[in-house]
């Protein structure tokens, strides 16, 4: 007999399409290793050590970021263990909003699908501002070419969203060659910085506690977040993967290890090489450049071309990788009536989510266009792309995807709870509790600093409207889910139980007594 949600299932047409190979993504596409490339490359590693680490000493003046990534990554690896025990139980393409609506209940899970899409679309779009910059100053720099940086990043966008529509094994292979090359560039200059450290010498002041202050910290936290964003994205491959049981938490807990310290050593690395007193001043003048001028002096002129373009690729693979989970939530959220029904289907020749990839290239192409139509500043000013789009929405990104961890931390207690098995994971639970309370404590920090960020003086209007973007998603989904739970209950009744909703109404008609 059909118990709990299953049973308000019943026998709708649209719950019996989920037969068809087009509402469900292909399975045993992804192994270890090519999942957790193209988690990792979501992280980006050059992006973050030339872009995210500059823009953190220099806006937000912390020296402490190597301590940061530190601190975060045990937060992480605390939180990585309930959540992987929960993608043990729940194998869903919508894996944060699943987890919630399994544990929190559905209309949770309508909150927080709209969340996610919003955070990862926001943090895919923020990308092709920094992309578009520095594609830009390659042409003025090697071609003597004048281009505004909308256009670069425009036909970014458009190629991206073609990428989209391919297999997610093809674009595993161009993300896992693009990663690795990264991360020796990286690599070969932090041994460079060592080799020839900066006036103070080789110090370890930058993993100083008391490093960590000052009006920019929560901000600070919230952009260093965003450096780990790829290690929570393995649950969301988990229908593409073989054994997900086992590949997917194996993943996440690589990946988390590995972000943490091949980041925080990198943070050291620009430290010691412009000097633990001077990385701020040194960031706040040079920006992104920072990182080139300081290979420029240590490894040449050819290692710092490479590099150039290098970044430009490692941008691109990251943005691939937020596209290849925008198109897979909207997916997930079409099939299970959040979205249209057309998002819930698949490219018959590919398998890939093609609405969903078409959907997200719409936004950025909208977004893009938006920052550039109100672009007022001079070529080669790097204020609106970078400053802005980057910044702005990569912290917009970041804050939605951190509340979003918090709620699935507190929804993986409520799940075990209700499944009488809390006893034979109390101490997972109690890891969870303590993520989800960090991970809370970090957003309502960064809120708090948002003025930080922006530039502004204290109450200014940005610094609150920016934040409630996420919190106008978070309150659209909530309301959303409450009118699905009134006029459209079976709906309702089937947020976060992705293709089970199908087996669950199939066994409940074969037994005479549901």
């Amino acid at each position: 007999m059909a118990t709990g949600r299953s049973s308000t299932l019943g026998t709708a047409p649209e719950i019996r399409t989920y037969k068809g190979q087009d509402r469900a993504l292909r399975a045993d596409r992804l192994g270890t290793a090519g999942l957790l490339l193209s988690v990792l490359a979501a992280s980006a590693p050059l992006m973050v050590v030339a872009g995210v680490m500059p823009t953190t000493f220099g806006v937000m003046g912390i020296v402490g970021q190597p301590l940061l990534f530190v601190i975060l990554g045990l937060v992480l690896a605390l939180f990585g263990i309930g959540y992987a025990e929960m993608s043990r139980h729940v194998h869903n393409a919508g894996a944060f909003y699943a987890y919630i609506a399994r544990g929190l209940g559905p209309t949770a899970g309508a909150g927080a699908s709209l969340v996610a899409l919003v955070a990862y679309s926001a943090m895919q779009v923020g990308v092709y501002g920094i992309l578009g910059f520095e594609i830009s100053s390659l042409f003025a720099t090697y071609l003597q070419i004048d281009l505004a940086w909308w256009i670069p990043a425009l036909a970014a966008v458009a190629l991206t969203g073609a990428l989209g529509w391919l297999k997610i094994d093809l674009n595993a292979k161009v993300l896992g060659v693009l990663l690795l090359i990264e991360v020796v560039l990286v690599v070969i200059f932090d041994i460079a910085a060592l080799g020839k450290p900066g006036a103070e010498g080789i110090s370890l002041h930058a993993f100083n506690p008391e490093t960590l202050s000052g009006p920019g910290l929560g901000t600070a936290l919230c952009f260093c977040i965003a450096a780990f964003v790829g290690f929570e994205q393995s649950p969301v491959y988990a229908e593409e993967t073989s054994k997900p049981h086992i590949v997917v938490s194996r993943v996440m807990f690589l990946a988390v290890g590995f972000v943490a310290l091949f980041f925080a050593f990198s943070a050291w690395a620009l430290t010691v090489a412009t000097g633990p007193s001077e990385v701020v001043k040194s960031s706040a003048e040079a920006g992104p450049g920072l990182l080139f001028q300081l290979t420029e002096a240590r490894l040449g002129t050819t290692f710092t071309d490479v590099l150039h373009v290098l970044f430009v690729t490692g941008m691109f693979a990251a943005m691939l990788s937020f596209h290849n989970v925008v198109a897979r939530y909207a997916f997930a959220m079409g099939r299970e009536g959040l979205l249209p029904a057309a998002f819930g289907r698949t490219n018959a020749g590919t398998g890939a989510p093609a609405t969903g990839s078409l959907l997200q290239t719409v936004v950025s192409v909208l977004v893009v266009v938006a920052f550039a139509v109100t672009d007022d500043k001079p070529a080669g000013d790097p204020t609106t792309p970078v400053l802005h789009l980057f910044t702005w929405m990569g912290n917009v990104g970041a804050l939605g995807v951190t509340l979003l961890m918090a709620a699935a931390s507190f929804a993986v207690i409520a799940f075990f709870v209700r499944r009488g098995t809390a006893g034979a994971q109390i101490w997972r639970l109690v890891a969870a509790g303590a993520a989800g309370i960090a991970l809370l404590a970090i957003a309502v920090y960064t809120v708090k600093d948002f003025d930080v960020l922006v530039a502004a003086e204290k109450g200014s209007a940005l610094s609150w409207i920016l934040p409630g973007i996420i919190g106008a998603a978070a309150v659209g989904g909530l309301l959303y889910g409450a009118v699905l739970r009134g006029r459209r209950p079976e709906v309702h009744a089937r947020i976060g139980l992705g293709n089970e909703a199908f087996r669950l109404d199939q066994a409940a008609e074969a037994d005479p007594r549901s």
